[in-house]
């Protein structure tokens, strides 16, 4: 599957750029001061005051763009507003631009993120798309690492992005493998009938009924001199008609994006590799489609996970967490030193936080301290709940040891949390993210459908922890 990329324009073109100047309100108030006159005026008559995110392109003599003023407000450029920049390419006339005026060159990379992540577009199944306002690279700035996060964060939209009719479970091991060719990673997948001799009872049980057979696809890499030692899992429930216990219609119409936490990870997996980080890497995809079928597993159904808990099905639409269990029962047999899983795992985490902050669990303060910092840092925000002991009451059942669907509706993304928790060794930190991998409406630096959620930020932390930038 080819999927395409949003780069820098090259430098040769660099005579032909028009410049972009970021300006706050107190340097603008001096600007219309010291202007030519016909500048200001048409500033002036276009009312525009340099409000944050606001801005205005200014004609030359010949009739064409000589220079666009971006509001910076009254302050600088941190984190999350980096993203304000990424309304630009969608929206400026189509050329090349440059960007000035900013305080130092962490400002600068932040925003050319920022812009970058907004030049996104998924275009496979338009007969005609529109293109981008290009920008040059900011001297300073390490392009490298910019188009690297830049790629991860693409590969995931168009994976999310894609129909389930090319993007089944066979397909995104197809795309695994595809990623892990370029940068000499190893791949294998447990497929169908597979998944019960080698004891992956939930992942077949959730998966038998679909057109494409259910599997565990797995990738391993290794960087240079690799030390530390990371497990990735990501939910990959190609599509989720919520199985016996169907969704309705409306909540059915986006469950393609219901392998986002397998896209995300990928996303990630891609980042480490690329930065060349000394990680001894494992990526762990249990991959699925949640069809109606005549043998799909039904409410009341009672399986003995990889692990040996046994799981009372008690709704066949919570069947994330049960592909879950069992990679990541997986994923700790080798006591790596870290496991990090990703999930579109539960519509609570979306009515308590929303869509745009995934809610995360972690069993190590300090770890979860690293990763709220890093979102903030890298404008990928994400927020800590607690892994409260006290609800753990609620996944009990009374004919098996756990259940996948506690009754009452309360607390759901903290009771699903504590479900997968069963699966995981404490001896590894471990991080659990509930992300909702979709933005549903555009906004800079999100256009409309599949987003990747937490990557950027566990990326930021992996590169911290494990080896310098390249």
């Amino acid at each position: 599957m080819d999927f395409h990329h949003v780069t820098f324009a090259p430098n040769a073109h660099a005579d032909k750029a028009t410049p972009i100047r970021a300006i706050t309100s107190d340097v603008f108030t001096t600007w219309m001061e010291t202007a030519p006159p016909a500048q200001s005026a048409w500033v002036l008559a276009n009312r525009f005051e340099a409000g944050r995110g606001d801005w205005i392109a200014i004609p030359g003599d010949d009739g064409r763009i000589s220079l666009v003023l971006f509001g910076m407000g009254s302050g600088g450029l941190e984190g999350l507003d980096s993203r304000i920049f990424g309304g630009l390419p969608q929206n400026l006339p189509t050329g090349i631009y440059t960007l000035t005026g900013l305080a130092s060159v962490e400002e600068y990379e932040r925003a050319t993120l920022g812009w970058m992540l907004g030049s996104y577009q998924f275009t496979k199944y338009r007969s005609q798309g529109s293109l981008p306002s290009q920008l040059l690279a900011p001297e300073g700035v390490d392009v490298a690492r910019v188009e690297r996060l830049v790629a991860g964060v693409t590969l995931a939209r168009d994976l999310i992005n894609t129909p389930t009719e090319e993007m089944g479970p066979a397909d995104l091991e197809n795309v695994v493998r595809g990623v892990a060719e370029v940068y000499g990673g190893i791949v294998k997948a447990a497929v169908g009938d597979a998944l019960l001799d080698q004891n992956f009872p939930l992942i077949h049980a959730v998966g038998r009924a679909g057109s494409q057979e259910p599997r565990l696809i797995e990738m391993r890499w290794e960087g240079p001199e690799a030390v530390n030692s990371i497990t990735l899992v990501g939910k990959g429930v190609c599509f989720d008609t919520g199985g016996l216990d169907v969704k309705p219609s409306a909540g059915m119409l986006i469950m393609k994006k219901d392998m986002g936490g397998a896209a995300c990870t990928l996303a990630l997996a891609q980042m480490i590799m690329d930065a060349n980080l000394p990680i001894k890497l494992r990526l762990l995809i249990p991959a699925v489609e949640n069809s109606i079928s005549s043998n799909s597993f039904r409410p009341g159904d009672v399986f003995t996970s990889r692990k040996g808990i046994t799981v009372e099905n008690r709704n066949t639409d919570a069947e994330g967490r049960l592909v879950l269990a069992d990679a990541l029962t997986e994923a700790a047999s080798e006591n790596p030193d870290l496991i990090v899983d990703m999930a579109t795992l539960t519509g609570a985490a979306r009515v308590a936080l929303g869509a745009d902050l995934p809610p995360f669990y972690c069993s190590n303060d300090d770890l979860a301290a690293d990763i709220v910092t890093a979102g903030d840092a890298m404008g990928d925000p994400v927020w800590r709940l607690p892994l409260y002991a006290g609800y753990e009451r609620d996944i009990r059942s009374s004919i098996a040891d756990i259940t996948n669907a506690p009754a009452g509706g309360m607390a759901g993304s903290i009771t699903a949390a504590l479900f997968l928790q069963r699966f995981v060794e404490h001896d590894s930190p471990w991080v659990h993210f509930d992300i909702y991998g979709w933005c549903q409406r555009a906004r800079p630096g999100r256009p409309e459908g599949g987003e990747c959620h937490a990557a950027m930020a566990m990326y930021k932390v992996i590169e911290d922890r494990c080896g310098a930038k390249t």
